[in-house]
């Protein structure tokens, strides 16, 4: 028996497979030693945690970017000639392929600017802990495996991982009332959702007997074109997990009528903390949606289709108009990124390479504008003044005319002006509507893509709103002038730089995602 055994150890288990997994490797080691260093450092020093965690993020990239040379045999992915051979490791629950590598960069950034924003924020309320900094890389070490999961296991634990340290984080200020009640309201609203998730997978499982994504991709197809005239036996089990699985991630990316919990927990959590949970989280929930519909169901589409369909109208309608009644900056940016679940949905309806490219842009465009945003509103909070409030922004262009320039265009942005990084994204997303109405033959999608359009100019309203506090009021809200961090600073450019640059040229951007993404 142990000669049997030690033949087939290197089936058992392949050294190679944590290659695969080499960058999670790095960031989980990191926040490790962030713990560490959070007990053996004084509390005055515990912002060198800060620095170590973005150096942790940093290797991870490199990590990252060398399996993509091995992957592709260039450091530049936009010389790729030819789609990428995906890698597979641990049994198949793990598939290295553009998409995870497109992802997981969008998962790195989020981590790095939310970190960058968090130090000021930290000082002032008095919470500057290292286990804040292990929390934000574990939650992005859950994130990475979203993006390269390919097995409904891998996926869920993937998916707790990260939820549990973003309930964690929205409850981080603990001595402040709404920052507890947020995060119960965000952790029974979270539970209450993995359970339907895994409820549905589960039914995925019963169908399929497999829980690798591919397996049921076979199953599920063999199973719905059975040439019996009633229909397949399955087909009811395999709506009612499709349906299951659906409502469990219309909550993870906030879409209607699992959105409820959003405002709340944006408006009581740490402000870095929402900024993170509104990209990086956001991010990771689409991976999985994209990786469980396009993969797993992708021969149910004409079934989940017009779901998704309904729901990213309903999604882009309230979250729009909800945003114009809104006072506080927070709970406005909250129901925007509702407004915006639903404009990202429109790539997974599409399931075309318009979609998929517009799904990945705006997502990583995204990531820049809403961290840019958070990250001016953290440089207006001081003691004694929280600056939460749209109001609270009234004649920042006359005290501090960058800040108000850096808002103007993230705002802008936002909105999908043209020459900015927002409305290369939303092309790319209102395009693969079009191409796919044309593709089909059916007209609610030109319909659904005229409507997305429509809710686009609403959107400008509430976005202007702070445009017209900044520059187009007498007074000023506080005369103290602002103070600003090297990091918040630095995370601040970076995100202009990103979104200007992809807005006036964009190609080298559409390429790599052109040639990383499925065709």
């Amino acid at each position: 028996m142990l000669a049997i055994l030690q033949a087939n150890s290197t089936e058992l288990f392949k050294l190679g497979d944590l290659q695969l997994i080499a960058p999670e490797i790095i960031l989980a080691v990191f926040a490790c030693v962030v713990l560490v260093m959070e007990v053996i450092l004084p509390y005055r020093k515990s912002k060198w945690t800060a620095y170590f965690a973005l150096i942790g993020i940093g290797l991870a990239l490199v990590s990252l970017l060398a399996q993509f040379y091995g992957m592709a045999g260039t450091f530049l992915p936009w010389n790729v000639e030819g789609a990428l051979s995906p890698l597979n490791g641990f049994y198949g629950m793990i598939r290295i392929d553009g998409f995870a590598v497109l992802f997981k960069i969008i998962f790195l950034l989020a981590a790095a600017l939310s970190i960058a924003i968090s130090t000021k924020f930290l000082d002032i309320e008095g919470e500057q802990h290292g286990e804040y900094y292990a929390l934000v890389l574990f939650a992005t070490v859950g994130m990475m495996f979203l993006s390269c999961g390919y097995d409904l296991i891998s996926l869920f634990i993937s998916l707790e991982l990260m939820a549990l340290t973003f309930y964690v984080l929205v409850a981080f200020t603990k001595r402040q009332k709404r920052s507890n009640e947020a995060a119960m309201k965000y952790f029974l609203l979270g539970a209450f959702s993995s359970g339907i998730l895994l409820y549905g997978m589960s039914l995925l499982y019963g169908v399929a007997g497999s829980t690798n994504l591919g397996d049921i991709a076979q199953k599920v197809t063999a199973a719905l074109s059975s040439t019996d005239p009633t229909g397949s036996p399955l087909r009811p089990l395999l709506l009612l997990g499709m349906i299951a699985m659906a409502a469990g991630l219309f909550f993870k990316v906030a879409a209607v009528p699992f959105h409820m919990w959003a405002p709340d927990a944006y408006e009581g959590a740490p402000t870095p903390v929402t900024a993170f949970l509104s990209t990086g989280s956001k991010a990771a929930s689409f991976a999985l949606f994209a990786r469980i519909f396009m993969e797993a169901l992708t021969g149910m589409r004409a079934d989940w289709a017009p779901l998704l369909g309904l729901v990213a109208a309903i999604t882009i309608l309230i979250g729009n108009w909800a945003a114009v009644t809104q006072e506080n900056s927070k709970r406005l940016l909250a129901y925007s990124s509702i407004s915006n679940a639903g404009y990202l949905l429109l790539g997974l309806i599409a399931m075309n390479q318009y979609g998929y490219v517009g799904l990945v842009i705006y997502l990583f465009v995204y990531t820049l504008m809403n961290l840019g945003a958070f990250g001016v509103i953290i440089s207006l909070r001081r003691r004694g003044i929280i600056g939460d409030n749209v109001n609270d922004f009234t004649g920042l262009g006359q005290k501090a005319p960058g800040m108000a320039i850096l808002m103007t265009v993230f705002m802008l942005s936002l909105g999908g002006l043209p020459v900015t990084g927002g409305f290369i994204g939303k092309y790319f997303l209102f395009g693969g509507l079009l191409q796919r109405g044309a593709q089909e033959g059916k007209s609610w999608y030109y319909w659904l893509a005229i409507w997305a359009i429509l809710n686009t100019v609403v959107s400008f309203y509430y976005y202007v709103r702070f445009i017209r506090a900044m520059y187009l009021s007498d007074r000023v809200a506080d005369d103290r002038p602002l103070s600003l961090s090297p990091a918040l600073t630095t995370a601040l450019v970076v995100s202009l730089v990103g979104i200007i640059f992809i807005g006036i040229y964009p190609q080298p951007f559409i390429d790599i995602a052109q040639k990383l993404l499925p065709h």
